[in-house]
């Protein structure tokens, strides 16, 4: 197991990796489950994960077209919150994207720096790593928990949306492309390419413009089903929300968070606390692949 080179709490036990947490408003609301099997999955592999005390809203896309001042504050406080030497985790991607955006525009702007330790009352932390969800599998290896074929086949379709996709100011970042098919590959699950992975799930016009979000889900789904995907794995728990309550097709296929596929593979038990909270169940899929009793 490879070890973060900014992981020194002494206070971590020997062979695990230690971040802090930064859930963010979808992941503790609406995407819950999404929360719990995340949680699982890293108490299964060994990492902890210790939530910021306190943490507020990251502004996400309302704040900016809004209120600027809020736009600006909200995510840079959620970044004085977090402990020096230890990395810090985000598992939503348009959290990553407000937060990581802060960071960088502190980090290259003087005054905006000075902005922030005036106001905060404390050093800014240049070297503080923020990462997403998926750079921890550059971290620990799923091959070494020797789960070769437990997810039995099932039929997926990847979707990423788009904001894991970086705009300009990010775009010296790593690409998160294949993650998710990478991971899920060599645990069984048969991956289902339908063209439509980067699609954008039309975000927080599912709110101010129903109709045009319900027709992109609508597209979305269609072709995941006509590709003959099973069922849908989300890296993103808004548009896992929007997948789900915007769909108006006869019959439409589950969809999961990738952090469920991922912790069922690794044995564990919690999914009746997880499934109940889905539109679609995904329960009869999962006992015909045999993946529940």
């Amino acid at each position: 197991m490879k070890r973060s080179s900014r992981n020194p709490d002494p206070g971590t036990p020997s062979g695990r990796l230690k971040f802090s947490f930064f859930p963010g408003c979808s992941l503790k609301a609406s995407g819950h489950e999404n929360t719990l099997s995340l949680l699982k999955f890293c108490q299964s592999m060994n990492i902890d994960l210790v939530e910021l005390e306190d943490w507020n809203c990251c502004g996400s896309s309302s704040a900016h077209s809004i209120d600027k001042r809020s736009a600006k504050y909200l995510p840079m406080r959620n970044l004085s919150l977090a402990p020096r030497g230890v990395p810090l985790l985000i598992a939503c991607p348009s959290c990553l994207l407000r937060l990581k955006s802060s960071f960088l525009s502190i980090k290259a702007d003087p005054a905006l720096r000075q902005d922030y330790e005036d106001f905060f009352g404390k050093p800014f932390d240049d070297e503080l790593e923020i990462i997403h969800f998926f750079e921890i599998f550059n971290r620990v290896d799923l091959k070494d928990q020797d789960l070769a074929g437990k997810l039995k086949g099932i039929r997926v379709a990847p979707y990423y949306g788009c904001m894991l996709f970086m705009p300009p100011e990010l775009r010296y970042e790593k690409s998160h492309a294949g993650i998710i098919e990478k991971s899920l590959r060599p645990l069984g699950a048969d991956i289902v390419s339908f063209g439509y992975a980067n699609r954008c799930c039309g975000t927080y016009l599912s709110v101010a413009k129903p109709d045009i979000a319900r027709k992109v889900v609508n597209e979305i789904i269609f072709k995941a089903m006509e590709a003959g995907a099973e069922c849908l794995v989300t890296a993103c728990s808004m548009c896992h929300l929007n997948l789900e309550i915007r769909c108006t097709l006869d019959n439409p296929i589950p969809v999961l968070h990738f952090s469920e596929l991922l912790s069922m593979a690794l044995g564990a038990e919690d999914h009746k606390k997880w499934f109940p909270r889905h539109i679609v169940d995904p329960v009869p899929l999962l006992k015909k692949r045999g993946l529940l009793t």
